[in-house]
């Protein structure tokens, strides 16, 4: 059983091509029909299983065979030209074509696929041998600042310094494993208590005109830990786009019952029509948010689409220069206790000075 659940497109081939071989001797009329479809069967098994060389090359012999007998007993019984036979090498010399080709993608996908792997290798090794040196450097750089006479200020340089180096390995690390299958440590997440957490790290510290709203209640499953990670560097990009008294808005709703949508908009500077296209790229720049004067490193968007998309969802951005910018992670699987279709709805204010 197990072998017919592995190998049932060869077993299915292998009955339609009987089939075909036994209307070639039958058939009275358009033997060739039959005779093409077992040609044409057969490359399209093989662009969905290709097989190694060697079995390749016995199905090939076999099949050559098997059609030959079959269209050589047409030229015998209806005394046609021998030539008709020609076919036979001409059909598989397409059909090596066809194997040459799904070969040859099969290569470059392999190498794509092993490029891929080395350079989330490599950034995932670069990481974690930056960690260490960084760590020690910031703890050295913070004690010579405690004890520091007239240099606390160059020092305070170099422990910022020393934090961002840190945030970008630490980030790095994090896209690196975006793709692996620890990657998300999935759980029934409280969706309200996931935002209202969110707006309390930022509301209390940062200078903002704060819309917090919060218009479905209910669960989904996911890894709280990414999400919270996600929507932090969304609320992170709108504050460096921002400046005191600008308006941040932090609302997750549902129009259906099934999706669940957060968003942070933001009365910023505005993302370009030209920066949208790559916005969510590693190392991103824009003349906007994420500017290196600003302590952007180019990474939190990238971070955001990667935890998205391993929750099975989708990031967009709706933005004008000049005219703030609207950032949406949509997740399916929502499980609403209760949901209001309007994402302004139960909107909480609050301006800090």
């Amino acid at each position: 059983m197990r072998l017919l659940r592995k190998y049932w497109p060869e077993l299915a081939w292998t009955l339609f091509a009987c089939a075909n071989l036994a209307a070639i001797f039958v058939l009275e009329t358009g033997e060739t029909i039959p005779f093409h479809f077992v040609w044409v069967s057969l490359a399209l098994l093989y662009c969905v299983r290709p097989w190694s060389l060697p079995v390749t090359a016995a199905v090939l012999g076999v099949v050559m065979l098997a059609t030959g007998v079959a269209l050589g007993s047409v030229v015998f019984r209806e005394g046609a030209d021998y030539d008709e036979l020609a076919e036979v090498p001409l059909m598989a010399a397409m059909y090596l074509v066809i194997v040459w080709h799904a070969r040859r993608w099969q290569q470059a996908t392999e190498a794509r696929r092993r490029s891929v792997e080395r350079e989330r290798d490599f950034v995932r090794d670069a990481s974690h041998t930056l960690r260490t040196p960084i760590t020690i450097a910031l703890g050295h750089a913070e004690l010579a600042r405690a004890s520091a006479n007239g240099q606390a200020e160059d020092l305070d340089i170099v422990i910022e310094e020393l934090r961002r180096i840190s945030t970008v390995s630490d980030r790095l690390l994090l896209l690196a494993s975006a793709n692996a299958p620890h990657f998300l440590e999935r759980e029934l997440v409280d969706v309200g208590e996931l935002v209202r957490t969110c707006a309390k790290r930022w509301t209390g510290t940062t200078p903002r005109d704060w819309n917090v709203g919060v218009a479905a209640e209910g669960t989904i499953l996911g890894d709280e830990e990414r999400l919270a990670l996600a929507l932090d560097c969304l609320v992170e990009n709108a504050v460096k786009a921002t400046s005191d008294g600008d308006l941040i808005s932090l609302v997750c709703w549902s129009g259906d019952g099934q999706r669940l949508r957060l968003e942070v908009s933001d009365g910023g500077v505005g993302i370009s029509t030209e920066d949208q296209s790559r916005v969510f790229e590693r190392f991103s720049r824009s003349n906007g948010s994420s500017g290196r004067a600003n302590g952007g490193t180019g990474l939190g968007l990238a971070i955001v689409k990667a935890i998205a998309e391993a929750h099975g969802g989708t990031v967009d951005v709706v933005s004008e220069p000049g005219k703030g910018a609207s950032f949406r992670i949509v997740l399916n699987g929502f499980r609403p206790r209760s949901a209001v279709a309007a994402p302004g709805a139960g909107l909480q204010s609050a301006t800090l000075a």
